[in-house]
């Protein structure tokens, strides 16, 4: 795909109603809860006072995992690579000017964020090299923050990546920090971290019980503040621990059955992240992770993460995703990879690229040092070709595989518009060949750039403006639509057969967002060759049914030819045959500048269609079968 939109995602996203809570907003009263499988939660004033480490660091470091990183940087060659990597944005960091609150929009967020990343760089290397100057740094860096005015608790986002910054740079300089500095940091942990997401009116924010990735960065953020000031607030941190403790499976079981991370993955990269730091918090400092690791679906969702990653370096972007990976390592696959040897999760050469072409790291990368210094190859499992994943948005994944000549790459999607961060994009796909993206998904948009136009992006109702953009609706996806009229929001796409093989297929249920407007809808998919894939469309038309339109996206040059279309990207060629109703000419659709100016303007953006009047249809049913084929 060609785009001229580099755009920023700046992560944000609608939480659930809150709830009423019982016994000072710990347990929850919500519907359905006792559906959810539950995290260990020991907590209490007593446990945390008999079982947290007394000694610093604790946060992800111990003396234990301490020991274990300074071995490997005498032996291990990707360990001592990613610490020079971090030594050298360390080192970037200290030219630069401390930080200050200013807002972007209605978010502090940019600068929690980099709050975050520099702890991680100059923690990680003063707890190395304890250089008096890098000390100094952190000192003058949490001085800084902990005299803003409030760390924007109305987005609390902001809040929680702040408090985990602070809690973070107390605990890696394990009492080094002067004790003004000290005081003033427990301080603003206690004021403007924690006590802000206990509201006087007894209720819980929606995040601490929400199924969302605001669960998982909020809950642990609140739980590294919480050790951070254990000892002056006991009975406040063990209460904060143990909501988290109790909330967090609510986020967790989004990942059920198979992996799905329904947010798509770049927020799989975001909430999982901070799971996976949560997790190696707890661990190091309480001995335990209380069930993270082996929480249904979660080490599933590795091999989810892995397949998102397609042969051209775009991620399957669906959802509010971004388009492309970095170069770096997956850090938060590493985790993944720690706990179970897969070399599959670590990816070791992109690891030991050169650290000074690394740019700057992922602001967790400090804290991810640790476990890739844990981590021992114990095999290496191989990811499927052949994989589908169930749950609130369904998907399903075809590769060629390893050595695959073609990059063969096909990936499709049930769901629904109501999903978190969700499109109208039921029954869509995308289609990678000979390192081609044929089939795209149009990707995510500039949160900032549109609310502060006063647009609504995040009602998700079916008359919402959300869904006036060609990135949320399913006009911008290529899929089927009917009369010309939006997806049903709430209707469910659902994934109704698999099969794997060497010709794998899967088969979708689109009746649910199709609506009354068709009597019954499916749609098929079938890697019937090692260079195509068939669409296979069944629709029962009923008195409401006036047009069928079959769609898809793509950047490619494109030729109307007898039967279909000749596709042209990048001197690669992919042939589209109109196998069921060749008589039909296919319609070129220019996307490009989009139909709204607050579109996302992407370059020789094109809609291929093939409308079916009903009236043509004879009997109450029409089969479309579509093939797109490649060299």
């Amino acid at each position: 795909m060609r785009t001229k939109l580099n755009f920023l995602i700046s992560l944000m996203c609608i939480f659930a109603v809150t709830a009423t809570f019982a016994t000072a907003g710990i347990n929850p009263s919500s519907s359905g809860d006792e559906d959810v499988p539950k995290l260990d939660n020991p907590m209490s004033v007593q446990y945390l006072k008999k079982n947290l480490r007394k000694s610093q660091p604790r946060l992800v470091l111990n003396a234990q995992t301490e020991r274990n990183l300074r071995n490997k940087l005498k032996t291990d060659p990707v360990v001592q690579n990613m610490y020079k990597a971090i030594q050298l944005n360390a080192s970037e960091i200290q030219n630069e000017p401390l930080l200050e609150r200013i807002m972007t929009g209605r978010r502090l967020l940019s600068v929690s964020r980099e709050m975050l990343y520099r702890i991680n760089m100059l923690g990680m290397v003063y707890r190395i090299d304890k250089d008096p100057k890098v000390l100094q740094r952190i000192n003058d860096e949490v001085v800084a923050v902990c005299n803003f005015s409030d760390w924007n608790p109305s987005h609390y986002l902001d809040v929680a990546e702040m408090s985990m910054a602070v809690a973070i740079a107390l605990d890696w300089t394990a009492g080094k920090l002067p004790k003004s500095t000290i005081e003033l940091a427990k301080t603003a942990l206690i004021e403007k971290g924690i006590k802000p997401s206990w509201p006087e009116n007894g209720r819980n924010p929606g995040w601490a019980y929400g199924t969302n990735n605001w669960n998982q960065v909020c809950n642990g953020g609140m739980i590294a503040a919480a050790i951070a000031i254990a000892e002056e607030e006991p009975e406040l941190a063990a209460k904060t621990i143990h909501r988290a403790l109790d909330g967090l499976p609510h986020s967790l079981v989004e990942y059920g059955p198979d992996g799905v991370y329904p947010e798509g993955s770049t927020y799989w990269s975001y909430g999982t992240s901070f799971s996976v730091t949560t997790a190696a918090m707890l661990e190091s400092a309480f001995g335990t992770d209380f069930g993270h690791f082996e929480y249904p679906a979660f080490k599933e969702s590795a091999v989810f993460r892995v397949l998102m990653n397609t042969p051209s370096g775009w991620y399957y972007n669906f959802a509010d995703c971004g388009d492309r990976r970095g170069a770096q390592g997956d850090i938060t696959l590493a985790w993944f990879g720690t706990k179970t040897g897969n070399a599959s999760f670590f990816e070791k050469e992109r690891f030991l690229m050169p650290a000074e072409d690394m740019g700057k790291l992922s602001r967790l990368a400090g804290a991810a040092l640790v476990w890739i210094a844990q981590y021992e190859e114990k095999g290496a499992e191989k990811v499927p070709t052949a994989w589908k994943g169930e749950g609130a948005n369904p998907v399903v994944v075809f590769t060629g595989g390893e050595n695959d000549l073609h990059h063969y790459y096909f990936g499709g999607k049930g769901g629904r518009g109501m999903v978190n961060h969700g499109n109208m994009d039921g029954g869509s796909f995308i289609f990678e060949l000979n390192g081609v993206r044929w089939s795209i998904d149009p990707g995510n948009q500039s949160y900032n750039e549109l609310e502060i136009t006063g647009f609504d992006l995040w009602g998700r109702c079916q008359n919402c403006e959300r869904w006036t953009l060609l990135t949320k609706n399913n006009y911008g996806h290529s899929t089927i639509t009917v009369n010309d009229s939006l997806h049903r929001t709430e209707g469910l796409v659902t994934l109704t057969d698999f099969k794997a093989g060497n010709n794998p297929e899967a088969t979708f249920d689109m009746s649910a967002t199709l609506g009354n407007l068709v009597a019954g809808a499916s749609r098929k998919f079938v890697k019937d060759s090692p260079t195509s894939i068939l669409i296979e469309d069944d629709i029962k038309i009923n008195d409401n049914t006036k047009e069928i339109k079959w769609h898809m996206l793509t950047t490619a040059d494109v030729e109307i030819v007898d039967g279909g279309a000749i596709l042209k990207q990048d001197g690669k060629t992919l042939k589209l045959e109109n196998l069921s109703h060749p008589d039909l000419m296919v319609s070129v659709v220019s996307l490009y500048p989009a139909p709204l100016e607050l579109d996302r303007q992407i370059e020789g953006l094109k809609r291929l269609e093939i409308r079916i009047p009903a009236w043509t249809v004879e009997g109450e049913k029409t089969n479309i079968k579509v093939r797109l084929s490649g060299e």
